[in-house]
């Protein structure tokens, strides 16, 4: 027998079953530049999540009759591994849910990115969940914008995600995924600090005004640790390109000297 969500006691006091406080995030790490044949890629390990994101482009359009003459085209894929989760995710091709959170991860980089600059052509960009627990859209996107910029795609800001719900009565941020299924409320939401822009807001339960107001607050307060991690990521990716440039260096000159 299934048991009452009511009856699930998911904080007590001001600590959650992980024993995090309601505005601490789950454990996160960024790494960027994790794959050779992407233009641009990062890992986004979120508590339990790893998603993996990389971009493709700009490059040239296909099919060919869907080139834009005045900007670029965002193509953005969301998928889950068979094997990221307790649910079957084997079937043949993307379901449902994917092709939503597809779609609207292309809104955010669709206002996200200068396409302007890149006339007909494309930029990809993929997510690929490895392991879920709650909140992968919003890992997912946050890994996306880091693979966007480390691809030297020019962007307006980086973009960071933080779910905010209500939990026994209480507002906290970072939802897993017993909180997101047993919890009151979920909203996944994407921001941009420099703009102070919402680019994705989506609503799953029932909560008040003042509810709302508190939970954006919230949102943009956690958005600013997400962000250090992004740019912390992307600094120690261009750190160790130097170091590897720095290394080669002796040996091309070692190898002048004895062609000499």
């Amino acid at each position: 027998m299934a048991q009452n969500v009511s009856s699930v006691k998911l904080i007590d006091g001001d600590r959650r079953l992980d024993g995090r406080g309601v505005t601490d995030l789950r454990s996160l790490k960024i790494t960027a530049g994790v794959l050779k044949k992407a233009g641009g890629s990062a890992l986004v390990e979120w508590g339990k999540n790893k998603v993996l994101a990389g971009v493709y482009g700009p490059r040239e359009v296909f099919p060919k009759h869907m080139t834009d003459p005045y900007k670029a085209i965002i193509n953005c894929k969301y998928s889950m591994a068979s094997f990221s989760s307790l649910e079957d995710h084997g079937r043949a091709g993307p379901n449902r849910r994917a092709i939503e959170i597809g779609k609207v991860a292309k809104h955010v980089f669709e206002n996200n990115i200068f396409t302007n600059l890149f006339p007909k052509t494309m930029v990809n960009i993929s997510m690929e969940v490895l392991q879920s627990d709650g909140g992968t859209r919003i890992a997912g996107i946050t890994a996306a914008s880091v693979a966007v910029v480390d691809a030297g795609i020019p962007v307006k800001d980086l973009v960071q995600g933080v779910s905010v719900g209500k939990i026994g009565g209480r507002l906290v941020v970072d939802l897993d995924k017993i909180e997101d299924n047993m919890g009151q409320s979920d909203i996944p939401v994407i921001v941009s600090l420099r703009s102070k822009e919402v680019l994705l807001y989506q609503l799953d339960g029932m909560l008040t005004r003042d509810d709302i107001n508190e939970g954006m607050d919230l949102v943009f307060e956690a958005a600013k640790l997400v962000r250090e991690k992004q740019v912390q990521a992307l600094k120690e990716k261009y750190e160790r390109v130097e170091e590897q440039v720095a290394d080669e260096k002796p040996a091309a000159g070692k190898e002048t000297e004895e062609v000499m």
